[in-house]
């Protein structure tokens, strides 16, 4: 027996409008963010990430990549995903609330400069509000990958990152393209050889032109 495909159509072209959302409008935030982390990666920074149920699967993706590789060898660098420490996740949810099973972990590892990148298809999620809330305190930057504005995770957060999509799956999907660009972008900068200096360490652009100026 067969089935009309007009589900698959729509859904596929959904997908290919949030894909074209995300060329024109969000590509230099992603960029940035890679930025970002191979300043902070490469000198012993963290990046936290958490999210619930498919959005979890996403972070604990851009993790993996993070830790691992993921295209070419490189270095390894520090990147947890909070809700795959499944006994701090029970432990925190039975002893003080499920509101507060990603907040509690960021209490324990974030450290001022650190990254916070919270996955939400809805941005209503409390625990991942209060994981934003109590990163901002300990002065780590959190950054935020929802679905449409408004949302409260995205005016949590530092940067936001908001898929206008109208159903979590074409989301998610999206998502995921967006943690490969920017996997794809930090190791392109983390791999650029680090910028020339002269002999008292100042960046040689820098000596050239405070040089000349002189003249």
């Amino acid at each position: 027996m067969t089935y009309p495909l007009d589900d698959a159509h729509r859904h596929c072209q959904s997908l290919q409008k949030a894909v074209h959302q995300l060329r024109c409008h969000h590509l230099r935030r992603i960029a940035e963010w890679g930025d970002h982390l191979g300043a902070v990666l490469p000198v012993g920074g963290r990046l936290l990430a958490a999210g619930n149920g498919g959005s979890a699967a996403q972070a604990q993706h851009l993790t993996a990549e993070l830790v691992g590789r993921y295209q070419h060898d490189r270095p390894a660098y520090s990147a947890i995903s909070l809700h795959a420490e499944t006994s701090s996740v029970t432990a925190i949810g039975n002893d003080y609330g499920f509101d507060q099973v990603f907040a509690r972990q960021v209490a324990a590892h974030g450290r001022p400069g650190d990254v916070l990148l919270l996955l939400s298809t809805s941005g209503h999620s409390d625990n991942l509000l209060a994981a934003a809330e109590t990163a901002r305190d300990a002065e780590l930057r959190v950054w935020a990958l929802t679905g449409p504005r408004p949302n409260p995770l995205a005016d949590a957060a530092d940067e936001a990152l908001c898929v206008d999509a109208p159903s979590s799956a074409t989301v998610q999907e999206a998502h995921l393209i967006a943690v490969h660009i920017l996997c794809e972008h930090f190791d392109a900068v983390s791999a650029a050889p680090p910028p020339a200096t002269s002999a008292a360490g100042v960046p040689l652009e820098v000596a050239v032109a405070d040089r000349d100026g002189a003249l």
